[in-house]
């Protein structure tokens, strides 16, 4: 008997055609959920559940934001490496079971922990960044190290 591997609806290819990163995209997933039938989560649900974030390429310095609505400063740490930014949340305001009456018609609303490491596109001096959380929206900035740092070149004839 053959496992059943249920697909997202995202429309015919031939409405893609204009965008073919994605039709790729879409065989690539398609793909994947064929080669493993016990695949739980694809690439798009992964990323539904870890934050969205901005990384700016400044000439000194690498800053990172990640919007994280709904978390306390106290449950957010931010560790970094030369090369890597992680951060983790614990929501501390989970939901007790048999709080809420009622069976869900719709839930969108995530009371979840998460853990997102983001390379960094220039190596940067990690014991001198800095952190700043204020409205929902986590701001960190990591000088560059001088090696990291962009440097305009000259073009000669």
């Amino acid at each position: 008997m053959a496992t059943q591997v249920p697909l997202k609806k995202q429309g015919a290819i031939s409405e893609k055609i204009g965008n073919p990163q994605g039709v790729l995209a879409d065989m690539e997933r398609w793909a994947g959920n064929w080669m493993s039938p016990f695949h739980l989560f694809d690439r798009s649900t992964l990323q539904e559940m870890l934050p969205c974030c901005d990384v700016l390429d400044r000439d000194n310095e690498i800053v990172v934001r990640v919007a994280l609505p709904g978390f306390k400063k106290k449950d957010i740490e931010v560790s970094a490496t030369d090369t890597t930014l992680t951060i983790q949340g614990k929501s501390s305001e989970q939901i007790e079971e048999g709080k809420l009456a009622g069976d869900y018609y719709r839930k969108e609303i995530r009371n979840e922990n998460f853990m997102r490491t983001i390379r960094l596109p220039a190596i940067v001096e990690d014991q001198k960044a800095e952190a700043c959380f204020k409205n929902g929206l986590l701001e960190v900035s990591l000088p560059k190290t001088e090696g990291g740092k962009r440097h305009t070149l000259e073009i000669k004839d």
